[in-house]
């Protein structure tokens, strides 16, 4: 069953750099508030992702000094700072018998959507994106969480599989999500289309 509370962060490393970070960061024994933690690389540059899950929104001081000590064993890797993100669990329509993903593949899928318009966009993307992903085989777990407290507020989905990356992004390349996305954008994003991103992750094993 999925944590109900994860945090997200996520750091630009210097070329080359990547593995020896995550050794670093990997030695540092998590805070007390930790239940368990994942790494993910993204596909596209050195860019490194630990999702943890919490046992609650509480930051306390462990979590704090937790915070501290990563950033003195890698500050000298990294191309950016920290940016972090609170998530409460929602919904998942492919949930995961873990706390956290643990799939090959990692597709962390944001949307920001019109605060009037919140529980409209959760009866439409009941219809509309969940049946696509319930559909869909080669999707392990889709998990919908929301914002508690981020840079970029709004619904983040965690959606994992294994395998060919192709034939996972044909289920969203398709003509019916294609629509889907253009439904999202005229209706309930912020900024239309622009309001949604993805980005692609494989596990760190």
């Amino acid at each position: 069953m999925s944590a109900q509370f994860i945090m997200i962060t996520e750091i630009d490393v210097t070329s080359g750099k990547t593995q020896e970070v995550v050794e670093k960061w990997r030695s540092i024994t998590p805070a007390e508030d930790v239940l368990q933690r994942v790494f993910y690389r993204s596909t596209d540059d050195e860019t490194v992702l630990e999702i943890v899950a919490l046992e609650s929104l509480n930051v306390q001081g462990s979590l704090l000094s937790y915070f501290d000590t990563t950033t003195e064993a890698v500050r000298d890797f990294l191309k950016s700072d920290f940016r972090r993100q609170l998530l409460s669990f929602v919904e998942a329509p492919r949930n995961t018998d873990g706390l956290l993903p643990s799939t090959q593949f990692l597709q962390l899928r944001h949307v920001e959507v019109l605060p009037p318009m919140y529980k409209a966009y959760r009866h439409w993307r009941e219809e509309t994106i969940f049946d696509v992903v319930r559909s869909a085989e080669v999707i392990e777990l889709f998990l919908a969480y929301h914002s508690a407290i981020s840079t970029e507020p709004g619904v983040m989905f965690l959606s994992g599989f294994n395998g060919d990356v192709d034939s996972y992004m044909k289920v969203f390349n398709s003509d019916r999500y294609k629509d889907i996305v253009q439904q999202a954008g005229n209706q309930y994003i912020t900024g239309g289309e622009k309001g949604l991103y993805t980005r692609l992750y494989q596990l760190i094993s």
